[in-house]
């Protein structure tokens, strides 16, 4: 019976994460890391928690549990960076975000006590990178994706800096960030104790602005200034790291630097690579062949295995080879170019130009009705969507190209949300 019970709360929970448009697929080991990360009692609360933020009051009401007994547990969840908590005129305003980015990542962004570290990791491991559930569910539903990449600063040419906008620009993040923090990368840490991660640094993984604030408050991470957080960037370009961040264009709350053997996003990126796991930069390396000496770098540092070596066709020289880019599954990344010894690299701009969503919000309902879980973020029955929630909502739906609007509409079956389509479509 009790083992019953202890499956049930963590099945409500994993039903609860999967209302969002990044779920976690069900699976022993799923409840395995929900087990390490809640407590039955945690897990049972947590699952009842509403999709959009919320307040002390709020999740009082929804525990049926006095404000002393509902602050005590949400502080103690966000002192765990298992809830995000902001300050919001002079209220804490509390999210329970999604696994990924979320709080499986937070579990492993610095060196911790309170829970079994390496146990944790070898179960992500396993559900992660064993099991392809989570990773493809995570990677490939639907055309938004959570992450986009930043081109290497460092390898783009006088013409090419005309063509790159400010959103595309990791520096431009830094510069703009209300906050910024340093923690621990998950995906090295995590490879780390199951003794196959690589040497890339591990201190190095950046998030901004609300994200940061929280972990900084709860010592998930710490706080750095403007100058050290872009010296790491640096940092994580000398290291041959790809930059992969949040997929907005304003307030972006994370950027992972990212190497091609331990992190999640670049493996999903080879694993399910026509699928576009990873939304790419406007750029496309371009190979001079009367340049190209065949050495190799290029293919060495590529973290997609988008760069490959082939036959020269050189009569004069039978074993001489060149590098040859597979353009479909290039990230534009521009590692290769800074690498490349002989200047037969060349960074160009996509023949069409990628679209990033506005902020969190477009990319969620974006992602929530490519994903069939509109319903899910429209009509949270935890806490009722305010007038001003449900207009920013509807607000991006009407924005949305024709083919996602109707898509929205038939997952809603709202006469209200058709009519504002049609109204907006005339």
């Amino acid at each position: 019976m009790a083992h019953h019970t202890l499956k049930s709360s963590y099945s409500q929970l994993s039903d609860r994460l999967n209302r969002f448009p990044q779920g976690a697929p069900p699976s022993e080991l799923l409840f395995k890391i929900l087990k390490m990360l809640f407590s039955e009692k945690e897990a049972e609360l947590a699952a009842l928690l509403p999709i959009k933020p919320f307040n002390t009051e709020q999740a009082s009401k929804i525990w049926k549990l006095d404000l002393t007994r509902t602050r005590h547990i949400l502080e103690q969840l966000a002192s765990r960076a298992i809830l995000v908590d902001i300050e919001r005129n002079g209220e804490s305003i509390y999210t329970l975000p999604p696994p990924m980015a979320g709080f499986f990542e937070f579990s492993l962004m610095r060196v911790r006590d309170d829970i079994d570290q390496k146990a944790l990791s070898e179960l992500f491991f396993q559900y992660m990178n064993v099991e392809e559930d989570f990773i493809k569910d995570l990677f490939t539903r639907g055309e938004t994706q959570i992450g986009r990449t930043f081109v290497n600063e460092p390898a783009l040419s006088s013409e090419n800096a005309l063509h790159v906008l400010d959103y595309e620009r990791a520096t431009q993040v830094i510069e703009e960030a209300r906050h910024r923090a340093i923690g621990l990368c998950y995906c090295r840490h995590k490879m780390d104790h199951v003794h196959q991660s690589c040497d890339a640094p591990q201190d190095i993984c950046m998030t901004f602005n609300n994200s940061a604030a929280s972990l900084i408050k709860h010592g998930h991470a710490r706080s750095v200034d403007k100058e050290e957080c872009l010296d790491l960037l640096h940092l994580a370009y000398d290291s041959n790291l790809v930059q992969f961040g949040e997929n907005v264009r304003e307030s972006v709350n994370f950027i992972c630097n990212c190497c091609g053997c331990c992190c999640e996003a670049m493996i999903a990126a080879r694993r399910f690579a026509v699928l576009n796991p990873v939304h790419t930069t406007n750029f496309l390396p371009e190979i001079c062949e009367d340049e190209c000496n065949g050495c190799g770098r290029c293919v060495s540092v590529c973290p997609v295995e988008a760069m490959t070596l082939v036959s020269a066709n050189n009569p004069d020289k039978p074993k001489m080879k060149m590098a040859r880019l597979d353009e479909d599954i290039c990230l534009g990344c521009g590692v290769c170019v800074r690498n490349c010894s002989h200047n037969s690299l060349t960074l160009k701009s996509r023949p069409n130009r990628v679209i990033t969503p506005l902020n969190g919000t477009h990319r969620i309902v974006r992602m929530a009705i490519e994903r069939g879980a509109f319903q899910d973020l429209l009509f949270d029955n935890r806490v009722l969507w305010s007038h001003r929630a449900l207009a920013g909502v509807l607000g991006v739906i009407l924005k949305l190209p024709p083919i996602k609007q109707v898509m929205a509409s038939e997952q809603v079956k709202s006469r209200y949300l058709e009519s504002l389509i049609r109204y907006t479509s005339n």
